[in-house]
This record gives structure tokens, C-alpha cells and sequence, in this order.
């Protein structure tokens, strides 16, 4: 049986990774460092869908220490790499710019390293759309990704320039796969869904930056789930969209879908939209329709109901995560 390494196997895309490797019959190793990124109980809420699972097996890890990986790498021989370890965030990488430098690009390195000297040969790569700033849309992945507008951009750059050169010199097959909005339940709690949905619920006022007409194209996490698991055939070196693929919509639209969902109104702060943010993202996607044979099957509406039930019946402790 083929054994992969799914690093991040605590955060809201890798959870749901190695969650379908398993049902595919594959043995999964998972490392996580568990840190404080954001509150530690929705991690743990996610670890204990895979605890005692057969074929599973957790190491608390960080990929940023070459000297925590090695000993996973000489125990266990790897089929797949799927690096979904990042620190996320494009406001918090501008504060705090040397962890998302270590974390995203020195995590990278150390994988690719560990890759070469144990004979692992493919990769698959979590990268993001916040790359494409500047072009129009829909985003294909043939545009020059040269100017990011924040350290989280720029370190996942990083990620995949190494990446690519780890291709030439030894032939790695990578796939990398840049997400366009991933929103479902269990999601991160700094990220706008979570958010939402639990000021909404509890009457905590919104806070919106800039005037909520800025559009993003959101993506259902099974989909990118399930999209991330085809990214492992064998590529070459290939960048490819995983994104709504539709019409992208307005912050306003999308929490009046909530809104409606949870019977209640939101009262609406208004602040400065950050330097750092995109206005508007579309993916263009069929590119992952041509080589991977996807396409999102959840669309928003469904997507939505499933995360506002998660956040209603996990209301007890979920309402209690620290934003």
C-alpha cells in the first residue's frame, strides 16, 4: 500500500486531503506544528476526525526544522509529498513577514531537500491566487506572477521558483496548485466565512475592508480537496488553477447568503481596504478540466448551507474560537 506525507494535516485544505487519501486506501502520514496561528481547538477539531484511523499516523512536526523532518523521512519511504504547511494570511504576513518567509519558503526547501536525498519523486504544492495582482481576469496560469503585493504572496513565490528548480536539476515532478478562495466548515477562523458567520449569529457588528464590492471567487473545500488529490499524477512541472471556475461574487452578496441562512441582519463596519489586498480574483480553470479532469461540483449556494450547519451544530465550542 502507497504511503504520502500530507504536512499541514491540521489546517483547514490538508485535513481534507489526507481525510479522501484515506478513504483511498492509502497509509497517510501527517505532521503539523500545531501552532498558534489561530485558535487551537478548531485544529484539534479537525485532528480528532482522523485519530485512530487505520492507515494514519501524526507526527506534531514543523516543517520550517529540517532536523523534525529528517527522522519521518528515514522511518517512512514517501510515493507523495503534498506540502499544504503554510503560514496563510495576506494582512497578518505584513506584520509578521519573517514567519511566512520561514514557514512557506524555508518549509519548502526543507521538503525538496528531503525529497532529493530519499528518492521521493513528486510533489504537490499549495499555492495561492494572490500571485496573479495586476492582471486581468479570469486568471490563467500562463500570466508573469512578478508582482506581489504582500510577504504571503511573495513566500509562496518563493515556493514555487524552488520548486521549479528542484524539477530541473533533479527531475522532481511538481504540480503546483494555486487556490482561489477556499471557504467550508471547519474553516479558519481568520478567514472572512468563519468570521461572518459567527458575528452575524451572536450580533457582533462586521468588519468589511474597503466597500464590499470587491468580488472573490470562492471554492467549495472538497473540491480543492479532491482537485489537490488528482494534482498528484505525474505532470512534469505544471501550475494549475483550482478555483469557483463562475462568476465571481460581491463580499456584500456573499455575507446577505449568510444573512438570509442564519435569519438574522448584519450591522456592517466599514475600514480602509489594505495595500496588500486584491480587489477582485476569477479563476480561469480549464486548464485543471484538460489535465486533472476537474471541475467544482458544490456550487456556492450548497457550499454556504454546509458551513453555516457545520458552525450551528458545532455552536457550543465554535462560537467560542478566538477571532
Amino acid at each position: 500500500m502507497s504511503t504520502v506525507l500530507v504536512t499541514g494535516s491540521a489546517g483547514f485544505i490538508g485535513n481534507r486531503v489526507a481525510r479522501l487519501l484515506l478513504d483511498e486506501g492509502y497509509d497517510v502520514v501527517g505532521i503539523d506544528n500545531l501552532n498558534d496561528a489561530y485558535d487551537k481547538r478548531i485544529k484539534q477539531h479537525r485532528l480528532e476526525a482522523l485519530e485512530g484511523e487505520k492507515g494514519y499516523t501524526f507526527y506534531e512536526a514543523d516543517i520550517e526544522n529540517l532536523y523534525d523532518l529528517k527522522p519521518i523521512f528515514e522511518k517512512h519511504s514517501f510515493e507523495t509529498i503534498f506540502n499544504l504547511a503554510a503560514r496563510a494570511g495576506v494582512r497578518y504576513s505584513i506584520e509578521n513577514p519573517h514567519i511566512y518567509m520561514q514557514s512557506n519558503a524555508q518549509g519548502a526547501l526543507n521538503l525538496l531537500e528531503l525529497m532529493n536525498e530519499y528518492k521521493c519523486n513528486k510533489l504537490v504544492l499549495a499555492s495561492t491566487s494572490s500571485l496573479y495582482a495586476g492582471h486581468s481576469m479570469p486568471f490563467t496560469e500562463d500570466k508573469p506572477v512578478e508582482h506581489p503585493l504582500s510577504p504571503y504572496a511573495a513566500s509562496k513565490k518563493a515556493a514555487e521558483v524552488m520548486a521549479y528548480t528542484y524539477h530541473h536539476l533533479y527531475g522532481l515532478d511538481v504540480t503546483i496548485l494555486r487556490y482561489f478562495t477556499v471557504y467550508g466548515p471547519a474553516g479558519r477562523p481568520d478567514m472572512a466565512p468563519f468570521r461572518f458567520i459567527k458575528w452575524i449569529q451572536e450580533g457582533t457588528p462586521i468588519t468589511v475592508f474597503g466597500d464590499g464590492t470587491q468580488t472573490r471567487d470562492f471554492t467549495y473545500v472538497d473540491d480543492i480537496a479532491r482537485g489537490t488529490l488528482l494534482g498528484a499524477k505525474p505532470m512534469g512541472y505544471s501550475v494549475i488553477n483550482l478555483g469557483g471556475g463562475k462568476r465571481p461574487i460581491q463580499l456584500l452578496d456573499f455575507i446577505h447568503m449568510i444573512e438570509e441562512r442564519l435569519g438574522k441582519k448584519a450591522e456592517l463596519v466599514f475600514q480602509p481596504m489594505s495595500a496588500s489586498e486584491m480587489i477582485d480574483t476569477s479563476a480561469d480553470i480549464s486548464k485543471a478540466k484538460r489535465e486533472l479532469g476537474w471541475e467544482p461540483e458544490v456550487d456556492l449556494p450548497e457550499g454556504v448551507d454546509k458551513t453555516v450547519e457545520w458552525y450551528l451544530e458545532n455552536l457550543k465550542w465554535a462560537s467560542q474560537v478566538t477571532l
